[in-house]
Order: C-alpha cells, then sequence, then structure tokens
C-alpha cells in the first residue's frame, strides 16, 4: 500500500449498513476502492457485488482475507463476531475498520493489541459521527468557552425494532440499546469533554422475551462533577437528540447521528433567548458523506502510519464505560469506570 494507489477495501458480509449506506459512501472516493465482498452465501455476495459493481465476490470470509490485493476490511458484523473476526483480518495483514461496538466486554477488545502491534496494522472502531464538520464544530464551541463552562450533555437515541430475527433483538450475540446505539453516547461524552468519565449508574429495562435492554437510562459522571445524561431504546419512537449545555450557551445538534449524505446539518445556538421569544442561531453545513469521510480519514492514517487518535485504546476506554454501565445494572449503585 503507497501513496500512489488507492486502498482497496474488503468488506466481510453483506449487512444492510454495509449495502445500503458505507459501501456507496466509499464508492464516492478517489482514494480508495471497494475490491471484493464477502458472505457465508455465495449467491448472496454475487448478487451484492453485481448490483454495486464490487470485482470480487466470495462465499467465505476466509477467502476474501486471503485476498493479496485487500489493504483494509470493513467488518460490519453481529456483534459478537467482530473481534474473532478482526483478529483474522489482522493476522491476514488487513487493516480494519469494525463497526460498534468493537467488542462485547473491555477485555475483549483488549486481546486485539497484541496482535495489532505483532502484525503492525490498525484498528479503528467505527463512530462514524467524529468526522462529521458538524460534531467537529460542536467540540471547537465547547472548547474555545463559547458556551462558558460546558458541565452537561444530553442525549437521546431511540428506534423501535420488535423483530425477534433482528441481530439487535437477540442477547447471546450482543443485541441491545445500549450495544447498539448507546455506545454512542459513551462516545459523545468522551468526545466533547475529551476525558473519561469517573463514575456511572444506569437504570435498565428488558424485554421479557428477548432478554436485552430495550430501554436504557444512564448518567455518566466527568472530572469536576461534569455529567452526560442519556436514554437509549429499541421499542420507543425513532428519535435522536444530543444538547450541550454551558454556563453562558447550548447548542443543539439536529440529527446528530444519522445525518443524511443528502442534506445539510445544523447546529442550533441559544444563550436563554428563546424562552424569551427570540429564535436560536443557526449554523450551517453542506451535505457530507460521515462515512466516506470516515473512511477516507481511516485510509490516510493507514497509508501514512500515523498514530491513530482513535485506535485500540480509544476502543477499550469506550467499552470500558459500558462494562461499569452493566456493573451498574447488576449491583443497582453507582459503578467506577476502569481507567487505563
Amino acid at each position: 500500500m503507497t501513496e500512489t494507489r488507492k486502498t482497496v477495501w474488503g468488506v466481510l458480509s453483506t449487512a444492510n449498513i454495509a449495502v445500503n449506506q458505507v459501501i456507496p459512501a466509499l464508492q464516492k472516493s478517489e482514494r480508495l476502492v471497494v475490491g471484493a465482498i464477502a458472505s457465508r452465501d455465495e449467491d448472496r455476495a454475487t448478487a451484492v457485488a453485481r448490483s454495486l459493481g464490487i470485482a470480487r465476490a466470495y462465499g467465505d470470509y476466509d477467502a476474501l482475507l486471503d485476498d493479496p490485493e485487500i489493504d483494509i476490511v470493513y467488518n460490519p458484523l453481529p456483534n459478537h463476531l467482530h473481534v474473532p473476526w478482526t483478529l483474522r483480518a489482522l493476522e491476514a495483514g488487513k487493516h480494519v475498520l469494525c463497526e460498534k461496538p468493537l467488542a462485547l466486554s473491555a477485555a475483549e477488545a483488549a486481546s486485539l493489541i497484541e496482535t495489532s502491534q505483532r502484525t503492525g496494522k490498525n484498528v479503528r472502531e467505527a463512530f462514524m459521527i467524529r468526522d462529521h464538520p458538524q460534531w467537529l464544530r460542536a467540540r471547537e464551541l465547547v472548547q474555545g468557552g463559547a458556551l462558558g463552562e460546558v458541565r452537561a450533555i444530553h442525549v437521546s437515541f431511540c428506534y423501535d425494532n420488535r423483530d425477534p430475527a433482528n441481530v439487535r433483538n437477540q442477547l447471546d450475540i450482543g443485541g441491545g440499546a445500549l450495544f447498539d446505539i448507546g455506545c454512542y453516547a459513551v462516545a459523545v461524552g468522551r468526545f466533547i469533554f475529551a476525558c473519561e468519565p469517573e463514575r456511572v449508574v444506569a437504570e435498565v429495562d428488558r424485554d421479557p422475551d428477548f432478554g436485552t435492554d430495550r430501554l436504557t437510562s444512564a448518567i455518566m459522571v466527568f472530572p469536576g462533577g461534569r455529567r452526560l445524561v442519556f436514554t437509549c431504546a429499541t421499542q420507543l419512537v425513532r428519535s435522536q437528540d444530543v444538547q450541550i449545555i454551558g454556563t453562558t450557551g447550548r447548542v443543539s445538534i439536529a440529527v446528530p447521528f444519522n445525518q443524511s449524505p443528502d442534506r445539510e446539518a445544523r447546529l442550533l445556538m441559544d444563550d436563554g433567548t428563546v424562552l424569551k421569544g427570540g429564535d436560536p442561531a443557526v449554523e450551517t453545513f453542506g451535505p457530507v458523506d460521515q462515512y466516506l469521510l470516515q473512511a477516507e480519514a481511516f485510509s490516510d492514517l493507514c497509508v501514512s502510519g500515523s498514530v491513530d487518535p482513535y485506535g485500540l485504546q480509544d476502543a477499550i476506554r469506550n467499552m470500558s464505560v459500558i462494562d461499569a454501565l452493566w456493573s451498574s445494572e447488576e449491583t443497582r449503585g453507582w459503578a467506577d469506570v476502569r481507567q487505563d
């Protein structure tokens, strides 16, 4: 892999997020190409490859990993398969962009460290929002003091999916709200506050049939008493909201997580005047594809050999918070977050 040619990506599985969002995004790039896709159903892989104009289709994941032309693997497999297939991809000499959550625990995520270091290949957890201009600007406003001292963040992320066959509703393979979308709220707090939470408390409601958490609410306490409060749910109306609240101002991120690549993004800023009938200040951002930005950033990093600010250690820290949230559910009390 050199700076004189495009990086070649291989996709493990024909998961909906890959077929409908990530692959079309990657195909907009002039710096990379999707060279192959694999499925355990060869006919499915062939059909998807044909429909998306992908050169090679494999009916076996290992066959894709053995492809010498592949530089980077995108892993959108079900959650319990993230670490096993990321390990195999690393051993095959591939960099890996793996869907969130990277693992089912911090310890499982840490099991990737030795192989990543030995092979010299990068692993990144796919939180695409960290490459979106609206999120970069929100963090810039916070760090620049535009909101005064930011002491609270409120996050809500919900959808309604009651299909027992859906992977999000299968407990034994890592289903449930916290793993699927609550992990975004955890990442948001760490991204905006630029530090790690010290302790957490969670209240979890589980589906009586699936056993998965269908409604999880939590408080994450950061140094200095700052906090993030979030709710994530798999059986509520589809909705998303992020409020970043400071002593002199507030930022609302409109459509924070699933912003369409064809629509402009907006930040709404308010110093309290909306309560007196005023209008918030609006900052807009032209349409961008956050999956494309994420892929190009990771591709460039792999080519350059630079240190990844969102590499394995970041993923392990995110999983450490989730571990503490599960511990809080079990003890019905506060749980300390394990620090490095």
